[in-house]
């Protein structure tokens, strides 16, 4: 496999790109001066879609270099497992399962899986063949603790789908096999599972009705995340946050790996080393390709290969940024970002290409929906997973949200293409064009976000919709392209800073992560200094 060896000591923009190693990252746009406002790119071609899934019960591995069928139940070899984190997907198709229900006039059959044994796994989901049918009835899940006989409660699953996925006719849904798929669902370290999906009962005053069939071809995804390369343990400060307070949301509460991005890589002297000998030298870090690719659309902002994106005042966010003659400076202070490489992203599970709208002309905030029973420790693991389960078990070509946000108030980076650039995302059904989606990792039906995770969107959104001359308290006119609320070709007046229940029926953001949007919004214009 072709690697790209970085020292310690960074690499320019320019320099990366000429590195002979370093050609996937041809088929990004040139990255622009960090002292330039963002350019209006046409959408790149997405390129070919991953591979369906196999029809069999099967384990996903990571693939290799080439992404074919074959090559998903193979290990990765030692130099692409020493760059990129492990992983893993259990597809194992659902059966009927006997019920007393089954015995009720017009009652369809309820699927699922006994209690089983299962290789190790994170987090849950269900899938089905057609990706526009919807499940109408319920998923439930139990698992077991890894190395215990405990076994949780039963579990919701939410069954929404067609709410977040790319556009109708978009080259991201025509031209790739794109799955029906429920929420995934976070459920720690655990190795074994029982599921049931319940089809929605008939209307008991409609005689003549009848259960509405289940989609065909479902099959209940076990994701493993894998670790991330050098990932540490150790919890992050603020992580026990609970409601969670603007404080938390510190630059120190960044996950471990994000924390170590300037510490540097230099070996100390063993011990009995004489006091004249220099230290060992670093280790160079290997890079392969497609890390190389997807770091080096961000070069203007962090070293090639960095963890994280610093954070800048807001006079250095400014001076960053060239402003035509008496411009009014309308920009948020750039907040600490975690790139795609701090949260661990395996860069050969996506399409290797990024696609990009013209502009950014508003945000959607959405909840992930993938529960709350998540420490801020584990959120690159959260976010690892959903990327998983929107590739290789969804049918997306990257992780579908462009910004993610867990409940400490760390920022990661989402699906791949530059966070100052606008990139193309599968967030919201029939928006995704010139927008950006932004995931508050966790589940705000019933719970209250924390006020560090609002509070982070307020310091994102202020730097990114800045970029973009948009008043967070604005109103934006956008075109629908088809959505169970909008037509296709219908312009809609919204919010700059919306839900995604604007853009779509359905329950995302949470109704109480929902009421903290007009909070976000004025707080997100304030910092821009309106």
């Amino acid at each position: 496999m072709r690697a790209l060896l970085v020292t310690s000591v960074g690499v320019t923009c320019a320099a990366a790109l000429t590195l002979p190693l370093a050609t996937p990252a041809a088929s990004a746009p040139a990255p622009h001066s960090a002292s330039a406002l963002p350019p209006s790119t046409s959408p790149a071609s997405p390129g070919a879609g991953p591979p369906s899934a196999q029809a069999e019960a099967t384990t996903r591995e990571a693939p290799a270099s080439d992404a074919s069928d074959a090559s998903e139940t193979e290990p990765r070899n030692a130099e692409s497992a020493a760059a990129e984190p492990a992983g893993s997907t259990q597809s194992l198709p659902l059966a009927p399962l006997a019920t007393p229900s089954d015995r009720v006039a017009g009652a369809a059959a309820v699927q699922g899986l006994p209690q089983r044994d299962a290789r190790p796994f994170s987090l849950v989901g269900v899938v089905w063949d057609d990706a526009e049918a919807e499940l109408h009835g319920t998923v439930q899940v139990r698992t077991r603790a890894t190395g215990t006989t405990r076994w949780s409660d039963w579990q919701d699953v939410e069954t929404h789908n067609a709410e977040h996925a790319a556009d109708l006719g978009s080259a991201e849904r025509e031209g790739r096999t794109v799955r029906g798929a429920t929420a995934p669902l976070w459920v720690g370290d655990s190795d074994g599972v029982e599921v049931r999906v319940r089809p929605e009962a008939p209307d008991p005053q409609d005689r003549a009705a009848t259960s509405v069939p289940l989609p065909e071809g479902m099959r209940l995804e076990l994701v493993d995340p894998g670790e991330a390369p050098g990932e540490n343990p150790e919890e992050a400060p603020g992580e026990n946050s609970g409601e969670g307070s603007a404080e938390s949301a510190d630059e120190d509460s960044a996950p471990e790996p994000a924390r170590r991005a300037s510490a540097g890589r230099a070996a100390a002297a063993p011990a009995g080393l004489a006091a004249d000998t220099p230290p060992a030298a670093a280790l160079p870090e290997v890079l392969t390709a497609e890390i190389a690719a997807a770091s080096a659309v961000n070069a203007e902002l962090a070293e090639l290969g960095a963890t994280v994106i610093p954070a800048l005042t807001q006079a250095e966010t400014l001076e960053s940024v060239n402003l035509a003659p008496g411009a009014k400076p309308y920009i948020g202070p750039r907040p600490k970002i975690v790139t795609r490489k701090g949260w661990g992203a395996d860069e050969k599970l996506r399409e290797k290409n990024f696609g990009y709208s013209k502009t950014v002309k508003a945000a959607f905030v959405h909840h992930s929906a993938t529960g709350n029973n998540y420490t801020c420790k584990q959120a690159p693991s959260v976010l690892r997973s959903i990327y998983r389960y929107h590739v290789k078990s969804s049918g997306w070509r990257d992780f579908g949200y462009n910004f993610a946000v867990d409940k400490c108030g760390n920022i990661y980076e989402g699906r791949a293409g530059g966070v100052t650039k606008a990139v193309l995302g599968a967030h919201t059904l029939g928006f995704n064009t010139n927008t950006m989606g932004i995931a508050v990792l966790g589940s705000y039906t019933s719970t209250n976000p924390p006020a560090a995770a609002v509070t982070a969107v307020s310091k994102l959104t202020a730097w990114k919709l800045g970029l973009f001359g948009r008043n967070p308290k604005g109103k934006i006119t956008l075109v629908s392209g088809g959505s169970n609320k909008y037509k296709a070709g219908v312009k809609v007046k919204m919010n700059v800073i919306s839900g995604h229940r604007d853009g779509f029926a359905t329950e995302c953001p949470g109704a109480r992560l929902y009421k903290k949007l007009g909070k976000a919004r004025t707080s997100s214009a304030k910092l821009q200094g309106r």
